[in-house]
């Protein structure tokens, strides 16, 4: 049943690193064999090691192209209730939702524009983006099992096409973070208008820690991404109450709560 999901991401992403190691291994190898000068081959072995370790971080540890546990039992423990998906991309967190979570209802929202596309896969001819962006998450959803549990919705997160306080729940997964500031704010916004009170809020988002570091380190070194205090200010500002932080492999999340 499960053996056609496809979350999209590039195999740059996800084996890239092996490339790296098939480059740098026969040439740490060729440099030991022909006695090269130590500082070559420590390099050499070094940026083996590296790649090697960071491919089995990404594919075991973050894991993009997998399935993604809901990261707190807190997040609808009655299991039911009617769950928005903000930036639901090709599914992923959205089967997150409807796995976990057996009796819910999900609407995966978004925008489906040629960013999207772009981003999950070369685009098709003879079909409209829009409908090449829902196809896809249809298809996953389909694939899993749970297509009756859900709807897609085509709109903006910082403008969505959604009646206020109609949700128990909303989540968003490395999606807001995409966005600047005024536009993390008026998500954030949103999340809030269309929850009904009491509503819970999931937000996941990229964090810099050791997984984050060992995979991507030398390719976004000097990247500055916002801690738990600065998140938990923007979901302060737009009147939710933070109940609870943590984190997963490259991956801070916080559960907050409408008043």
């Amino acid at each position: 049943m499960h053996s056609h999901i496809n979350f999209g991401y590039a195999w740059y992403w996800t084996y890239g690193h092996l490339l790296v190691t098939a480059i740098f291994l026969p040439l740490s190898v060729l440099g030991f064999a022909r006695k090269w000068p130590k500082p070559i081959l420590a390099i050499l072995a070094a940026v083996t090691v590296w790649s090697a370790a960071a491919f089995l971080a990404v594919r075991f540890g973050v894991n993009m192209n997998g399935r993604m546990p809901l990261p707190t039992e807190s997040f609808l423990p009655s299991g039911s209730g009617r769950v928005l998906d903000m930036g639901a991309g090709t599914g992923r967190s959205t089967l997150m939702v409807l796995e976990a979570r057996p009796r819910t209802f999900v609407v995966a929202l978004d925008s489906f524009s040629e960013e999207y596309v772009r981003h999950f896969g070369k685009p098709e001819n003879g079909e409209q983006v829009p409908e090449q962006g829902r196809d896809r998450l249809l298809a996953n959803l389909k694939a899993a099992g749970v297509d009756q549990r859900a709807a897609i919705q085509a709109g903006d997160m910082r403008q969505m096409p959604v009646e206020s306080a109609s949700f128990d729940g909303v989540v968003s997964a490395y999606a807001i973070d995409h966005l600047n500031r005024n536009g993390i704010q008026k998500s954030l916004g949103e999340a809030s208008r269309v929850l009904k009170p009491g509503g819970q809020f999931l937000l996941m988002v990229l964090a810099k820690d050791a997984w984050f570091e060992l995979a991507f380190g030398p390719i976004f070194l000097h990247l500055r991404l916002p801690g738990p205090d600065r998140w938990a200010g923007f979901l302060h500002d737009a009147g939710f109450e933070v109940l609870e932080t943590g984190r997963r492999p490259a991956t801070l999340y916080l559960l907050a709560r409408k008043p």
